[in-house]
């Protein structure tokens, strides 16, 4: 089992819905749905962005496109308007999570 970039299972997109950001992670492959689903959960994606205070994380499964849904509430220092953080619209924290480093093991065919 090797650890690779979440990015090699998946690709995604954030933004903000005010105060709170939302990660789609997207898989490429029916694996990388079945890993998905068993591995990234809410909590392992709260502890990764435990830093930006999010007071709760929840998963959405979105099946048909192979797909989770992360909302991460109250993670953006008082959203777009309020915050003096760089990123104030959470458009970078997809691309933080699939630097995140997983254990993968290629499905054989």
């Amino acid at each position: 089992m090797a650890q690779v970039p979440l990015s090699q299972i998946a690709h995604g997109r954030s933004g903000d819905k005010g105060n709170h950001s939302n990660i789609a992670v997207i898989a490429y492959t029916d694996a990388g749905f079945t890993w998905l689903r068993a591995n990234l959960t809410a909590e392992v994606v709260a502890t990764y962005f435990r830093p930006l205070g999010a007071t709760r994380v929840e998963r959405f499964e979105a099946a048909n496109v192979r797909g989770f849904n992360f909302m991460l509430y109250d993670a953006l220092a008082g959203g777009a308007s309020r915050s003096l953080r760089i990123d104030t619209q959470g458009k970078t924290l997809a691309v933080a999570l699939l630097r995140m480093m997983v254990a993968w093991e290629e499905p054989t065919s």
